[in-house]
């Protein structure tokens, strides 16, 4: 993420704490900027069709084209299946499926393959086949990346005892150039192909954990840069910045993913379903940095986002629900259990005074449950969802999933 230096003050009259983030960016920007978490003071959200504060217009304008595109995309998909026979996978994806084979990786010596990196390897360019690793328990000190020109790749651990794939680069390990690899290429696994999934597998960036104000401190387990892209059973482990929920469709169900800082950021447009999201912090947590900057106005304005649904938040410290990355940040949470730890402002807004008439941070929150879930003591500009307005995002619609979510992959161990 862009160039971050934060003096966070506690709302609510608390004792101002020090937080010095180091800078994020994709293009491994060292710049920093300094910014206040909590900002102004907490007001009470506006709910059902009521307007945001200082920008109601802009807000009801987004609302209102969030529901009329789930209503289009439903009647697309229902007419797509009563032609099909039930049946819209999309005809890429269903042709590799038809065609899929497995391969056995297992550091002694009884697989295909030793290494990840080796079956990766193996995998032909061009790939057009379902192409399933299954990995054998154990410790994978690796540092992967499943390039764009290799789709259709699939993890396979057994959840109950997971293949740990492990690296501890961060943004400021000294690369071979002797430059600092920046976010970006911290990652311990990056996907930058398309129809990736896995199950049954932990992403680790084993760094230490970044102090307060530590430059160069941001270590990213996973980097999701390809579409399309579905986990099971997963867990996600890091500290600052730990999923780089980089661009593209993504989907994760039932998951753990720890972090302290901005451990789920990006652009992406992703549905988290019956997670756990942990702080591993004693100071300030952040969950989520989302990076969408489009206007309402753009044509791809709702194509970037996250929602939550029937997670579980919980860990140490404060936590803020989020704050906006770009500045038309779109996060909501649904039936989600919220621990005492979550602030009850709830939301950082950065370097957002208010959502305007050209778009605007668009922070919501429906029917949520635990001590956290504080929303008549949210910040003004975060919203209280309606049934109608909560909709688009409580299901695999939000990112498209009829035409390519499946069910995962089956461990042989």
């Amino acid at each position: 993420m862009q160039g971050r230096n934060c003096n966070p003050a506690l709302p609510l009259g608390i004792a101002v704490l020090v937080l010095v983030l180091a800078s994020i960016s994709p293009a491994s920007s060292q710049q920093q900027v300094s910014f206040n978490i909590g900002g102004s003071a907490a007001k009470k959200p506006s709910s059902g069709g009521g307007a945001g504060a200082g920008g109601g217009d802009s807000f009801d304008q987004f609302i209102t084209k969030n529901v009329e595109h789930f209503a289009v995309t439903e009647q697309i998909y229902a007419s797509k299946a009563k032609a099909s026979g039930g049946k819209v996978l999309d005809a890429e994806l269903a042709a590799a499926e038809a065609g899929t084979v497995r391969y056995v990786v297992s550091p002694d010596g009884k697989g295909n393959f030793k290494t990840i990196t080796d079956a990766i390897k193996a995998v032909p360019e061009k790939n057009k086949k379902r192409t399933i690793l299954d990995i054998k328990p154990g410790t994978y000190k690796e540092k992967l990346t499943i390039p764009m020109w290799k789709p259709f790749i699939t993890f396979v651990g057994n959840p109950k005892n997971p293949p740990v794939i492990t690296w501890d680069d961060t943004a400021g390990t000294r690369g071979k150039d002797g430059k600092p690899l920046g976010t970006l290429a911290s990652a311990t696994v990056a996907v930058e192909a398309d129809y990736f999934s896995a199950s049954g597998v932990v992403f680790k960036n084993n760094a230490p954990l970044a102090k307060a104000g530590q430059e160069g401190g941001q270590a990213v387990a996973l980097r999701l840069f390809g579409t399309k892209a579905a986990f099971y059973n997963c867990t996600i482990d890091g500290g600052q910045d730990t999923l780089y929920d980089h661009k593209g469709l993504h989907y994760f169900k039932n998951c753990i993913i720890r972090g302290s800082v901005d451990f789920i950021f990006g652009f992406g447009r992703s549905l988290y379903t019956d997670c756990t999201i942990m702080s591993v912090t004693t100071e300030i947590a952040v969950l989520t940095a989302q990076q969408r900057s489009k206007t309402i106005d753009d044509k791809d304005a709702i194509e970037s986002g996250f929602s939550f649904v029937r997670c579980k938040i919980f860990g140490l410290g404060q936590i803020y629900l989020g704050r906006a990355w770009g500045d038309s940040s779109r996060v909501v949470y649904s039936f989600t259990d919220m621990s005492k730890e979550v602030v009850p402002v709830g939301w950082d807004k950065w370097k957002v005074e208010k959502p305007d008439r050209r778009g605007g941070v668009f922070y919501g929150e429906y029917k949520c449950s635990g001590p956290g879930a504080m929303s008549n003591e949210r910040i003004g500009w975060a919203r209280v969802l309606d049934d109608a307005q909560a909709r688009p995002f409580t299901g695999s619609h939000f990112v498209y999933g009829n035409s390519w979510i499946l069910p995962p992959a089956k461990s042989n161990f």
